[in-house]
């Protein structure tokens, strides 16, 4: 991408000449972080050109004005508003307007600076597939990423909007979007996981733990009959407690599978069974409670935040490849 700016010189700009960029792909500006940049501003300058096209707006009365708008240096546009400066150093961008180099260019500004969550990068990426004819690859070599990176971010946006806001708000991680998206078609069993991951602070760990679970679960029974009163009983069960419930029949009787994560969690469990059975667990042919081996106690910590306990090589290897598919995982 080769960009071309007015001398190669940089110009003091008045800030309320200088418009948004409508490209912009960050939707939410950390106000404490802005804060600390103005009081850097303030002290020592905007150190980073912004870099702006001009337009010529001709009035109808006779005469004309100059505007222009922003293509990157967002957060420093509105922290340098925020010290007060009544001009700004910016590089001015010479052609034609180009919507998608504005978008190009404000992506890889705050993907350098890893600024953008997880869904507005995704969105980004929409914005350049859907708008701007762009295929996934092209995106990829554009901003500087693989395929897969693109690829993976953008299964982002096939969750439910419940769980992309708690994705946006912190609640949970862009790493529990991997167990999530594992059970895309099974809708019922993707919520049960994302109240647990919310209700229960799991860390991605014990997520994926739950969600290879289900897949295993999913390729026994794939040949299998299985009885639809047993299929709505799980679900009732599911509904009823808040936890993942499993039933197996066998010769004898059968087998009822229960998921806990921390002794208080187990005990919570069995007053509801008291509460809603009258008579406890008892009449229950055969009871198993299994705790989760991926993680550890899910309840012991409880953090406030979204916990993601990948390593940084995780983290990257889960960014380079298809990592949503269910035949990456050992059963």
């Amino acid at each position: 991408m080769s960009t071309t700016f007015v001398n190669d010189a940089v110009f003091w700009i008045e800030v309320e000449k200088i418009n948004p960029n409508p490209y912009q792909p960050r939707r939410e500006f950390d106000e404490a972080k802005l804060k600390d940049l103005s009081e850097s501003i303030r002290m020592y300058g905007v150190l980073q050109p912004l870099i702006v096209t001009r337009k010529e707006v001709y009035h109808d009365g006779g005469g004309m004005s100059v505007e222009y708008e922003l293509i990157s240096g967002e957060r420093r546009l509105r922290a340098s508003r925020l010290a007060g400066l009544a001009q700004v150093p910016a590089l001015i961008k010479t052609g034609e307007e180009d919507g998608r180099l504005k978008l190009e260019l404000a992506i890889i500004e705050n993907l350098q600076r890893e600024d953008l969550n997880p869904v507005d990068r995704a969105r980004s990426f929409e914005r350049l597939a859907k708008e701007f004819g762009l295929k996934q690859a092209q995106i990829a070599t554009k901003v500087g990423k693989s395929r897969e990176y693109v690829s993976n971010s953008l299964r982002i946006l096939s969750l439910p909007e419940d769980m992309i806001t708690a994705l946006e708000e912190g609640k949970i991680s862009e790493g529990h979007t991997r167990p999530l998206l594992m059970l895309v078609d099974r809708p019922e069993e993707q919520i049960v996981l994302f109240k647990e991951i919310i209700t229960k602070k799991l860390t991605v760990r014990e997520a994926e733990g739950l969600a290879r679970r289900v897949a295993t679960e999913r390729i026994r029974n794939k040949d299998k009959y299985l009885d639809p009163a047993i299929i709505e009983m799980e679900r009732n069960f599911t509904e009823s407690l808040g936890t993942r419930v499993r039933i197996e029949k066998n010769k004898e009787g059968g087998t009822v599978t229960i998921d806990f994560f921390s002794p208080d969690d187990l005990k919570g469990l069995l007053e509801k069974l008291n509460k809603t059975g009258g008579e406890g667990v008892q009449g229950v042919a055969n009871v198993s409670a299994s705790i989760s081996t991926d993680g550890g106690s899910a309840l012991d910590a409880a953090p406030e935040n979204a916990v993601d306990d990948r390593s940084p090589v995780e983290v990257q290897k889960d960014d380079n490849e298809e990592i949503y598919s269910l035949k990456n995982f050992s059963l």
